[in-house]
Formats: C-alpha cells, sequence, structure tokens
C-alpha cells in the first residue's frame, strides 16, 4: 500500500484544482478539505473525488468564481443562492454564518439553494465543533436509492451530519441514509474485499455483501430499511422548503451531475447560551464514559464513540502517510501535470 504525506497530497490537488481553472486561493481551501477527509478516512470523498470534481469544472457544473449571495435574512434563519459554486466553499461560508448568528442569538440556521456537491458532509460539523457550536446539516442529492419497496432508484442519499464539541475530542456522526455510500462501496471493492454486512441488492434481487455488485445494480439498502427510506424523503423535502430550492425530483431534471443546484441546511447552536461548561462536560463525560465501558461484543474489541475512529485514523495518517489507491493517485498527479 502507498502512503503519501498530507503536504503532498494537498499540494498536487491544489495542481489540479488550479489546472482545471479554479483561483488559487480558492484551491488551496478545496484542496485542504479534500486533503482531510482522506486524511480521516473518507477517501471516497476526498482524493477519489479529484476526478470527478474537475471533469464537472470543464463541464461547467460548478462555477469555480461564483460565491453565494443572500436570498433572504429573516433574523435567525438565512437564505443563500449557491449559484453554482464550489460546494465545499459555499458549505464553509453558511456554516459560518450560522455560527455568526448562533453567536449572537444561540441558534443560526442557514440554507443553500443552487449549491454544488459539499464533498465530505462531516467537514462542516468538524467545523462548527472546532469553534464551540453544536452542528447539524444535510443535502440532499440527485435520486440514486431505491425507497424501500422499490427497485429503481427514486429518492436521494442524502448525507446527516450533527457534531458537539468536546475538548478531549469532538463528537461527530456523519451518515448517508444507506447502510452504505456508493463512495464507501468503490472504497471497498478497490481493496477487492467485502462489506461487513450486507449493503445492498445484485441484479437478481439478492442481498448481497459484494461492493461491485451493488455498483452494477445502483439497489444500495437504505439504513433501517423504511426508516432510512423514510428519514432520506423528509431531510429532501425540509431541504427545499427550507432554502426554495429543488427537491430530488428537481435536481434529476436539472441533470447537472452528483447534487448539481441542491439545497443545504446548517444549523448552529451555543451551547453556553444554554450550559455552563461545567454542565456540558459532566453531560459528555458520563456518557463517553459509560460508552466505553459497555463490553465489546468481540475479544480485544472496542466501542467508540462517533467521531473517534476518525481522529484515530487521522493521527495515524499524519504519522505514517495516507493510504491511496495507486491508480486513484496516478490520475490525479495526471490532473496535476505531474508524470507517474
Amino acid at each position: 500500500m502507498t502512503r503519501i504525506t498530507f503536504d503532498e497530497m494537498k499540494a498536487t490537488i491544489k495542481k489540479a484544482f488550479v489546472l482545471a481553472g479554479m483561483p488559487e486561493d480558492k484551491a488551496d481551501i478545496c484542496a485542504r478539505i479534500h486533503t482531510e477527509s482522506s486524511c480521516d478516512g473518507v477517501y471516497s470523498h476526498g482524493l477519489n473525488r479529484v476526478e470527478r470534481y474537475v471533469e464537472y469544472i470543464h463541464k461547467g457544473w460548478i462555477d469555480v468564481n461564483a460565491v453565494p449571495i443572500l436570498d433572504m435574512n429573516l433574523g435567525a434563519m438565512e437564505i443563500y443562492n449557491g449559484n453554482m459554486g464550489p460546494g465545499i466553499l459555499n458549505a464553509q461560508f453558511a456554516m459560518n454564518r450560522a455560527t455568526e448568528i448562533a453567536e449572537k442569538n444561540g441558534l443560526g440556521l442557514v440554507s443553500l439553494n443552487n449549491t454544488t456537491h459539499w464533498m465530505r458532509g462531516g467537514a462542516y460539523g468538524w467545523q462548527a465543533a472546532d469553534k464551540g457550536f453544536i452542528g447539524i446539516c444535510w443535502t440532499n442529492t440527485e435520486s440514486c436509492m431505491p425507497a424501500w419497496g422499490a427497485k429503481s432508484g427514486g429518492i436521494g442519499n442524502n448525507p446527516f451530519i450533527m457534531a458537539v464539541p468536546r475538548k478531549e475530542g469532538h463528537i461527530v456522526l456523519d451518515m448517508a441514509m444507506s447502510q452504505y455510500s456508493y463512495g464507501k462501496l468503490q472504497v471497498t471493492r478497490l481493496k477487492n474485499q467485502k462489506l461487513p454486512y450486507p449493503g445492498g441488492f445484485d441484479n437478481n434481487g439478492v442481498l448481497t455483501d459484494d461492493p461491485g455488485a451493488i455498483e452494477e445494480s445502483r439497489r444500495i439498502l437504505p439504513m433501517g430499511f423504511w426508516k432510512g427510506s423514510g428519514f432520506a424523503v423528509l431531510l429532501d423535502i425540509i431541504s427545499s422548503l427550507l432554502s426554495g430550492g429543488l427537491t430530488t425530483a428537481g435536481i434529476d431534471k436539472f441533470d447537472k451531475g452528483s447534487c448539481g443546484s441542491c439545497c443545504q441546511v446548517f444549523i448552529a447552536i451555543n451551547p453556553l447560551k444554554i450550559n455552563t461548561q461545567e454542565f456540558i462536560d459532566k453531560a459528555l463525560g458520563a456518557t463517553v464514559t459509560q460508552l466505553k465501558s459497555s463490553v465489546p461484543d468481540r475479544e480485544n474489541g472496542e466501542v467508540y464513540y462517533p467521531g473517534e475512529q476518525s481522529m484515530k485514523t487521522r493521527n495515524e495518517n499524519v504519522k505514517l502517510g495516507i493510504p491511496v489507491d495507486d491508480g486513484v493517485w496516478n490520475k490525479v498527479k495526471e490532473l496535476a501535470g505531474i508524470n507517474s
């Protein structure tokens, strides 16, 4: 397995984005987020997404010079048009604005319409938590998952994130509405591995742990079966209603790639407007202590709180280098004008 340093990966991705036409300052931020995602073990939305991102820029599906424009100000809530700008930059702006509103009011909500793929949604949960805020955010997507009871795609696999700041390590949940995202299927397939649990159906309608078979059938399994399916539908509707943007059905018709003209919602809450730091520390400490004292279901196993494994992977990859698929890495170097 090849490992690449954080700095080398970021510099290479940045070169690829600059060559694609992105201004250097914006390319630097986007390259950092892609690299941080891979560093945290979310390879599918880090290095592995660079080729597709560059493709979308070339097709004009991402306007590298666009910035969010305010559509409506309702005090504790603001709505912005993302103008099909870089999804990472739009999302960073929206979560930062939500924290600014929450600093004043205790709670801030910012929604985006007409934006593009934000890559790893968890990045914006970590962003809020790093500033000391509870963060909640989600996005809708094009239809890429069958509703429960269907075998053809009709609903979005809409990622949902919750984050709570904690000085010993933030508690961050970043989840798709499927048992496994398509990105996870790709990463597992590239490693020639099977999924830990069945994650979808093959072309014969048989539940399988073979990631390639699920990618081929496009029949990923909603988490919790009908519960994940229903959750996805409501996230889609609410994101549209809070932003005045497209639902999944509209994104499908817009047809500008993955998440082209999607809607996103960013909520920030200042916990210190409600509680003392002592109360917060006690509540989080008791919860984590109880989780960690649980009896593992296998020998030498460990129970993790949400976000803990990301931090563990981050520390390992900073020390040893970030693992890459050689084919993916060589393609990104090619996009960056670097000879393999």
